[in-house]
């Protein structure tokens, strides 16, 4: 059975078992994590989709919650004299997907 689920502003397509980054979620390692905006819920032969399927949800533990590598930003105006270097490190959690359950 697969999934697609929204957080953070992006959608997901998951598989029970399958390890995701997403954005930043509360909770520490170990605990559960469950996903009620489902937009799409099926298995081979059949499929719910919608704006946010009913009575499905996903379930989830968490793995590692953490920062991802350094993304560099460089801005320079040639001939002027101007240089910025800045750097970001965006949060994620990483999550395995346990359960998908529809109705």
């Amino acid at each position: 059975m697969e999934a697609v689920i929204r957080t953070g502003g992006k959608q997901y397509r998951v598989v029970e078992g399958q390890v995701i980054r997403v954005e930043r979620l509360p909770g520490a390692q170990g605990e559960a994590v469950e996903f009620r905006d489902v937009l799409l819920v099926g298995n081979n032969d059949q499929v719910a989709a919608g704006a946010q399927v009913s009575g499905a949800r996903v379930m989830g533990q968490v793995v590692q919650q953490g920062r991802a590598r350094k993304v560099t930003v460089f801005k320079f105006k040639r001939r002027k004299n101007y240089e910025r270097n800045k750097g970001h490190r965006q949060p994620f959690t990483a999550i395995r997907i346990t359960k998908i359950e529809a109705k």
